[in-house]
């Protein structure tokens, strides 16, 4: 089959007939020679991004639906209250600090409860606790405005910590759990914040894990898990008990896990599911 011929303008002054399947190649060396395309690379020239190493994420059926937590990368899980997440970022959490790594947790709405991280197998040895200290308190309805500023200020300070946190280095794990924020202070939180995480973590191995009520950092994350609770069977086995213990509430929960995002290897043609059983070590 034969091609037809283009005419080009390779040269001052002088028409050069060049077949189709060369046209593009010469289309390309001409442009690039132009003063203001002289830095552009060509799709072919561009490095292929590594595929992450990815660590286990505490929770068996987890790293099956996910291959586990990628280092270099931003992880979000999101769930309302009462659907699993604590159990699983503490979980990612002890399987951190097994692994010998340094961990950091910002957490902005002082929430974190020792005996609980204690009962999942957490090295406190290993782990650093930034606690922004917002309470959630419900004031009087005239004083909206001193509410928001005392919502906004503990956000503020976990953003400027997270930064501190990713550029010093050194982390296997850094979780931001905003986890029980309220969610238009949490949407608030710009964009921007979220890709300079994004490209502060990059090329490290550190796993930034976000937890939240919906997802916030949005095309940020390139794992977003979404996880809902259906029963509560170590409540309700202990009926008897008037005062269970913190720990015991995150016994027995019925979690269901979505992938509903992933820019690795192993990206799903659509979301799937795993469920699991959350438990805790006797103490």
């Amino acid at each position: 089959m034969s091609s037809l011929p283009l005419v080009s303008t390779a040269a001052p002054g002088r028409f050069v007939a060049v077949s189709a399947p060369a046209w593009p190649t010469l289309v390309f060396k001409h442009l690039s020679a132009m003063p203001k395309l002289a830095g552009v690379t060509s799709a072919s020239r561009l490095e292929v991004r590594p595929i992450p190493q990815m660590v286990s994420s505490g929770v068996r059926e987890i790293d099956t639906l996910t291959g586990g937590l990628p280092r270099g990368c931003l992880t979000e899980i999101c769930g309302p209250a009462s659907s699993g997440r604590t159990s699983v970022w503490l979980a990612a959490l002890a399987a951190a600090t097994r692994r010998q790594e340094v961990c950091a947790l910002v957490d902005i709405s002082d929430a974190f409860n020792p005996h609980s991280a204690a009962a999942a197998g957490v090295d406190f040895e290993k782990m650093l606790w930034v606690r922004c200290g917002m309470q959630l308190q419900k004031p009087q309805r005239h004083r909206d405005t001193e509410k928001n500023e005392k919502i906004a200020k503990p956000v503020e300070q976990a953003l400027r910590v997270t930064d501190l946190l990713l550029q010093s280095g050194g982390f296997g794990l850094v979780i931001i759990d905003l986890g029980d924020t309220p969610l238009k202070m949490a949407r608030r939180i710009p964009l921007t914040s979220w890709f300079r995480f994004q490209r502060a973590v990059e090329h490290t191995d550190t796993v930034l894990f976000v937890i939240s009520q919906v997802s916030c950092a949005q095309t940020c994350a390139s794992l977003l898990l979404k996880v809902s609770g259906k029963k509560l069977s170590a409540v309700s086995s202990q009926s008897s008990a008037e005062n269970p213990a913190h720990a015991q509430l995150l016994n027995g929960i019925q979690v269901q896990a979505e992938l509903l995002r992933s820019r690795l290897e192993r990206k799903p043609a659509g979301s799937v599911t795993a469920a699991f059983t959350t438990k805790v070590r006797a103490g």
